[in-house]
């Protein structure tokens, strides 16, 4: 059954001239393919090992990964707006025109993957709206910090945090609480389990990223959920 968050508000408008209601509107950045979870376990026992706690390691830093939400696509648009076009129900985003961003999300509605829920939101520019989805790093940057990450230069890790791959539009009090969880501390609902591990696996492969044990194991039990 799916839960549906109403957020109510005002009518959205941009100082430049108003809202698009775009069906057909600007083209949205494809989603990543689903993966395999052959492929994800095969991929899950190559991946290195790396204490829980690593003795040693610098403090993590939001910082060390840039600031928040950067255009690498040179669409104009930062990558909160490219999410969370890419991650809506198709044809119920409501976008403007910001500067040189040509889809600004002022509205729509979103399935968040971990809990199932409906969030339809009617304005995004009210930022306590806003919060009610949010966009997620699948593996979150404090896990990447622990699991590598610390030793990688800081284009490096600017290029993680927004890497689309890696960022999920989702529901952001359930947001909140996975904070800087792995696995083994934190799971989505069951029927997410299977592409939520085999994603984290991936993300975790290719950018060279390392588990612990209790992660592998957690990762290891739920892509045991996989069918066929």
């Amino acid at each position: 059954m799916v839960a549906t968050v109403l957020v109510a508000g005002g009518a959205c408008s941009l100082a430049d001239g108003g809202t698009e209601l775009t069906p057909t509107g600007p083209r949205a950045p494809v989603a990543p393919a689903p993966v395999d979870p052959a492929e994800a376990l095969d991929a899950l026992t190559s991946l290195p090992s790396v204490p829980r706690s690593p003795a040693g390691l610098p403090a993590y830093d939001r910082d060390a990964f840039g600031r928040a939400w950067d255009d690498v696509e040179g669409n104009g648009c930062n990558q909160r707006d490219d999410v969370l076009l890419r991650d809506a129900v198709p044809g119920t985003t409501v976008l403007g025109r910001q500067g040189a961003c040509r889809h600004d999300v002022l509205a729509g509605t979103w399935i968040d993957p971990y809990t199932g829920r409906e969030l339809v939101l009617d304005d995004l520019k009210d930022l306590r709206r806003a919060q009610a989805v949010q966009i997620d790093h699948v593996v979150p940057l404090a896990e990447a910090w622990r699991s590598g990450a610390s030793q990688w230069s800081s284009a490096r890790r600017r290029a993680f945090a927004n890497d689309l791959d890696v960022l999920l539009a989702v529901d952001g009090p359930t947001n909140m609480s996975k904070g800087d969880d792995d696995p083994a501390a934190w799971r989505p609902r069951q029927s997410h389990q299977c592409a939520y591990a085999a994603r984290w696996v991936v993300v975790k492969r290719d950018w060279g990223l390392a588990v612990d044990e209790s992660e592998r194991r957690a990762l290891t039990e739920m892509l045991s959920t996989c069918r066929g």
